[in-house]
């Protein structure tokens, strides 16, 4: 896992459904809410998508929050465009597709940095997946997602050094205790109304 000094990453399975993971994002922004500035990061190709990142919108407006961007992952980013915000809120959706994106627009190199120095990463679904050692475990089981791209390099951005699971069900405990047996790396799970907090080098787990 990357150490560094203020590190801080918010990884949900499906946003601020659990209250009390909104409110441990308002406890550690460490700002009044109507002063922080949010960037959503979508790549959102069909109705249903474009529905999930308005429902974000509306989760961050509920914490107070007013001003807020979308970056639809359509053209090149670089870190000095991230550093204006306060927050970097990373959207689900087909992981493969998402991460494909990043890398063709340079996301992948800025967030890296962003994090680094200090900005807040907030990630969803796909979004928790992606900063781990790799993205291989959003196409596993009978629910993964399609890699309908043919995306070959699989390796994550590896801010951390365990792969989340996102929308977890107890019926699928065998299945990741399999993939579980094929990698070198944690599995973490998350249930709908689960996440985990990642500050410095300590990992909490929001029930």
């Amino acid at each position: 896992m990357t150490k560094t000094k203020n590190m801080k990453l918010l990884l949900t399975s499906a946003g601020f459904e659990n209250k009390k993971v909104g409110e441990i994002f308002i406890y550690e922004i460490e700002k009044n809410p109507v002063e922080v500035k949010v960037l959503i990061v979508a790549s959102a190709r069909t109705p249903e998508e474009n529905f999930y990142v308005g429902e974000s919108q509306k989760e961050l407006e509920q914490c107070g929050i007013k001003d807020i961007s979308v970056y639809n992952l359509d053209r090149d980013i670089v870190f000095d465009e991230l550093k204006q915000y306060d927050v970097v809120y990373v959207c689900g959706g087909n992981t493969f597709f998402i991460y494909s994106q990043m890398k063709k627009f340079g996301f992948d190199v800025a967030i890296v940095e962003y994090i680094k120095t200090g900005g807040f990463y907030i990630g969803v679904s796909a979004g928790s997946v992606i900063p781990g050692p790799s993205i291989e475990i959003a196409g596993w089981g009978a629910n993964g997602d399609k890699n309908d791209i043919g995306l070959k390099d699989l390796t994550g951005l590896k801010i951390v050094d365990f792969a989340i699971s996102p929308h977890f069900k107890e019926e699928e405990r065998d299945e990741i205790g399999e993939f579980q047996s094929m990698v070198n790396y944690k599995v973490e799970t998350l249930m709908d109304d689960q996440a985990i907090l990642v500050k410095d080098s300590k990992i909490e787990k929001i029930n």
